[in-house]
């Protein structure tokens, strides 16, 4: 190579590539920053550990109780921990309540339920402003009461049986994770979650979600009947003088940690465009659409679904002990994550076609295609490997 090509190319090296990947520089003292981010990925590699045999000793707790469902469990758990909430949508008699109450204890999080009804008032979920007077001085004032969205864990029963008006105010909660009352807010317990379900079937007196609260939920969670084997030892198990009870497996404060891994798990690039095609796909407008999604899919999943697939993918790959996030995760949540956030035309509905169905098949275009070849990155991206 000529002297003034080499001497350009040596340039380009040093103005491209981090100090830290240079491997010119490799043999050099550690810095105390090197030092530091160690020490940090070592922890990490320990809590991820701990995570995945907490989940072990969760299932092995929930298993007493309940019967099969370990695929609801899992999402269930998943969302929890990625701090997002649920929706369970299944017919009555499948013990989604107790699926939450029992899940709750196992997190040593304080736990309530609401029943939605058609006269349930914003007041009856975040509090109200009571009359209160001072017996010493006489003086009177208004005091903020909290209502029962004051928890942990929140139970939603049958969320879509409450006019809109109070399912903006449980928006507000599970948005804001605050509640306005008497022009005051009021900030929620940390974490806080709502967990509600709803009945597929029967739609007298009910009011369907808008497609804002629906979109604030992380999961969609369909609870499907038990198998014969399960269904047997259902009802088994009702033979039992007393019912068992779950232990408690982790603290607040390791929950706490938890939920901070889970936003530092690494996804590598290529993981994050296969979430971004999947999500773009749904959409008939957008160019990469498949025939399918113009003909049966009206508008399809915004940006908050990428989000919510990269995140839910990170837990889930956290609980089994992955260090990182693999494609196979992706596809075991999409479901999940994108159902709820499809509408579909009516020409779906003519053709049978269910979200999940339209779903499964983008899945096996998408993910069937070769590895994408993503455009952020380049020489940093090269020697960071």
């Amino acid at each position: 190579m000529p002297e003034d090509d080499s001497r350009l190319f040596e340039e380009s090296l040093n103005r491209g590539v981090p100090e830290e990947f240079d491997p010119r520089k490799s043999a050099s003292e550690p810095t105390k920053e090197s030092l530091d981010e160690e020490r940090g990925s070592e922890a990490d590699i320990e809590c991820l550990r701990r995570l995945s045999q907490a989940w072990q000793r969760i299932r092995h707790e929930l298993n007493q109780v309940i019967v099969g469902q370990n695929e609801v469990l899992e999402e269930l758990f998943v969302a929890m921990l990625s701090s997002g909430h649920a929706l369970l949508v299944g017919v009555p008699g499948l013990a989604k309540t107790l699926m939450v109450r029992s899940l709750a204890q196992t997190l040593d999080l304080t736990f309530g339920r609401i029943q939605f009804t058609p006269d349930l008032m914003p007041a009856d979920i975040t509090g109200t402003e009571v009359l209160q007077e001072d017996r010493q001085t006489g003086q009177r004032l208004f005091q903020f009461r909290p209502g029962p969205v004051f928890v942990n864990v929140l139970l939603a029963d049958e969320i879509n049986r409450t006019p809109p008006k109070t399912q903006a105010a449980l928006l507000e909660a599970m948005q804001e994770r605050q509640v306005t009352a008497g022009g005051q807010r009021h900030v929620l317990p940390n974490p806080f979650f709502v967990l509600a379900t709803q009945n597929p079937i029967e739609q007298e007196g009910t009011y369907p979600l808008p497609e804002a609260q629906l979109d604030r939920f992380l999961l969609q969670i369909r609870v499907d009947y038990p198998d014969a084997e399960e269904e047997f030892e259902i009802l088994r198990q009702t033979n039992r003088a007393e019912p068992r009870q779950v232990s408690q497996v982790i603290s607040a404060s390791e929950w706490s940690e938890f939920q901070g891994l889970i936003r530092r798990i690494p996804v590598a690039d290529y993981v994050l465009e296969y979430a971004m095609r999947l999500c773009r796909a749904t959409r008939p407008q957008d160019a990469s659409a498949p025939e399918q999604i113009r003909k049966y899919v009206q508008w399809g999943a915004g940006p908050r679904a990428g989000q919510a697939l990269v995140m839910a993918a990170k837990a889930r790959a956290a609980i089994h002990g992955q260090p990182v996030v693999g494609v196979e995760d992706l596809r075991a949540l999409a479901p999940a994550v994108l159902r709820h956030r499809l509408l579909l035309r009516y020409t779906a509905e003519a053709d049978s076609k269910t979200a999940d169905d339209i779903v499964i098949e983008l899945m096996d275009q998408i993910f069937s295609e070769k590895e994408p070849q993503s455009a952020v990155g380049g020489l940093w991206n090269v020697f960071k490997r």
